[in-house]
């Protein structure tokens, strides 16, 4: 497995296409560009194929968010997802905010993550 971090060569077309095979959607190419110019991007490659990613995004100083750590189903339970997240807490710096859903919070706590806040969101009017 190949682990990139500030992954600034990840190719939009193969991110979407990863992507929805977690996370099924209509992504556009030039939006999803855009955000990933914005956020640190740790990836992990079994030769050529994007199989993990985990975004950070972050102001550098004050405060960091996970946005999604994602792991192709064919490839979770290898570990990649905890790599993802001990690279994501070596190379931050600050500290990490994220959501997680219920299903997951064993991995979180497992990766020695420590529940926080709650979680409040806003819905976008379109």
């Amino acid at each position: 497995m190949d682990y990139k971090i500030d992954d600034k060569n990840l190719d939009v077309s193969m991110f979407i296409s990863f992507v929805n095979q977690v996370w099924q959607g209509n992504y556009d190419v030039e939006q999803t560009r855009m955000a990933l110019s914005k956020t640190l991007n740790i990836t992990a490659y079994d030769n050529k194929k994007l199989v993990g990613c985990l975004r950070i995004l972050s102001d550098g100083y004050y405060f960091g968010t996970i946005t999604e750590l994602l792991v192709l189903p064919q490839y979770q339970k290898q570990g990649i997802g905890s790599k993802l997240l001990q690279l994501a807490k070596d190379n931050t710096p600050t500290m990490l905010y994220f959501g997680s859903q219920p299903e997951a919070e064993k991995f979180y706590e497992k990766n020695g993550c420590q529940k926080s806040l709650q979680s409040y969101m806003i819905n976008r009017k379109e």
